[in-house]
């Protein structure tokens, strides 16, 4: 029985030339892929990305570790990052990533991918690899999705205590106990380089206290 070799790819985003070269007797590779599309055999994450169906290859497919491939460098934060923690209740609708790059957005047959731009500066503060099920993915820690997501909320500014601790219990609906044994250093970090400090502080002081 022959094999499909497109289940030797996996889960894996591949790019066109990836896909193509498993037909190398087919000349006309373009439109190998493009029949693979049209049959659904693979889905267009992009122009020249492509994902196996996961109904062919078996395997659940890892919407954090398509995020990283889309559009990079970038790793997942924001409101995805403390849901996947389990530190925030609401189910996010979108996939959220930081990027060095301009801030962009991919509409895909699995859902939306929102990036939002971060100085090479702050990239690289509180940003870990993930691995689940042997998938292996780059993700804020969870001080660092907190800190992107106060500094890319534009209506969110924080002076005082009481604006603080009404935003993580009640705008975010934070775990409170998860929140108060966050690494302070990375608070630290992000106000040296990262946008709205003065936000960011007053989160560090209440974490302080």
């Amino acid at each position: 029985m022959k094999i499909n070799p497109l289940k030797q790819i996996g889960i894996v985003p591949v790019t066109t030339q990836v896909i193509a070269s498993l037909s190398p007797y087919i000349k006309a590779k373009a439109k190998k892929v493009y029949d693979l599309e049209k049959t659904d055999e693979i889905i267009r994450l992009k122009k020249g990305l492509y994902v196996v169906n996961p109904e062919l290859t078996g395997m659940t497919l890892s919407t954090e570790l398509i995020a990283n491939h889309i559009y990079g460098p970038s790793y997942i934060s924001m409101q995805s990052a403390l849901r996947y923690y389990g530190l925030i209740p609401e189910t996010v609708y979108a996939m959220q990533s930081m990027t060095i790059k301009n801030s962009r957005n991919f509409d895909t047959p699995l859902g939306r991918f929102q990036y939002a731009k971060i100085s090479r500066e702050a990239f690289p503060i509180g940003i870990k690899q993930v691995k689940q099920n042997d998938v292996v993915f780059i993700m804020a820690t969870p001080e660092k999705a907190l800190c992107d997501l106060i500094a890319n909320s534009p209506k969110v500014t924080l002076r005082y205590f009481k604006e603080a601790q009404q935003y993580l219990e009640e705008d975010i609906r934070m775990d409170m106990n998860a929140f108060k044994e966050m690494n302070q250093n990375i608070f630290r970090e992000y106000i040296r380089v990262g946008k709205k400090a003065n936000s960011i502080k007053t989160i560090l002081k209440l974490l302080e206290r």
